[in-house]
């Protein structure tokens, strides 16, 4: 629907210079890749077993990316997503769902510059910070198996790095994206046992964040 939207949005107005446009919104897939490994175990009053290692699952979910030029070459974007992952045990409880459904917003913001802004293909790169917002979580079936009962993941900043290409593809300001973002950071994961935090662990998310999609220049 939205895609309709901005569609009839363009049609219904005179095409512009792309050095004239200020303001581009893409619609994007997006493949979520987190690390998700433990960094530090900072409290442990279960005992976990020695060399214990998590991986989180990756997703793929729509994403919507808001840019506003500045100049030709210089842009500010954000992007609005919801993504969802599980944490599982790889070396010390191997296969065991230690998290679950953990649902997070990536708030993220990247100056962007482009060296190229008229050309055929118009690349960029840019760096920014980055919010991570867990909006909801839960102990995993194994964490519950074990009696966690409550369950917490830190809300974390961060940075992003950016790379990509938008390949215009008619002369009213369509364009083809492919955009790789590589985020840096970590977050806290607390198990409680009625009220009393359990275990503590410091985790490397570290995801990277692969789009593509279409972009509309207005």
């Amino acid at each position: 629907a939205l895609l309709a939207l901005l569609g009839s949005a363009l049609l219904s107005q005179p095409a512009l210079a792309a050095a004239d446009a200020k303001l581009q919104i893409k619609v994007l897939g997006t493949a979520v890749l987190p690390d998700g490994k433990i960094d530090k175990v900072k409290v442990d009053k279960v005992g976990l077993p020695a060399g214990t290692q998590t991986e989180a699952n990756n997703n793929v979910v729509p994403t919507v990316a808001i840019e506003y030029f500045f100049t030709p070459n210089v842009s500010l974007e954000t992007i609005c997503c919801l993504t969802q992952h599980d944490v599982d045990g790889t070396t010390g409880l191997p296969g065991a769902e230690l998290v679950a459904d953990a649902q997070l917003i990536p708030a993220t913001f990247t100056l962007k510059y482009h060296p190229m802004p008229d050309g055929a293909i118009r690349p960029y790169i840019g760096a920014g910070p980055t919010y991570f917002l867990f909006i909801k979580d839960k102990p995993g079936a194994a964490a519950r198996g074990l009696g966690a009962n409550g369950f917490k993941l830190d809300d974390a900043f961060g940075v992003a790095l950016q790379a990509g290409v938008d390949v215009p593809i008619n002369d009213s300001g369509m364009v083809v994206t492919l955009d790789a973002k590589k985020y840096f950071v970590s977050t806290d994961a607390h198990w409680y046992v009625n009220d009393a935090e359990v275990i503590r662990t410091t985790h490397k998310l570290d995801p990277w964040v692969l789009s593509a999609g279409v972009g509309f220049r207005f």
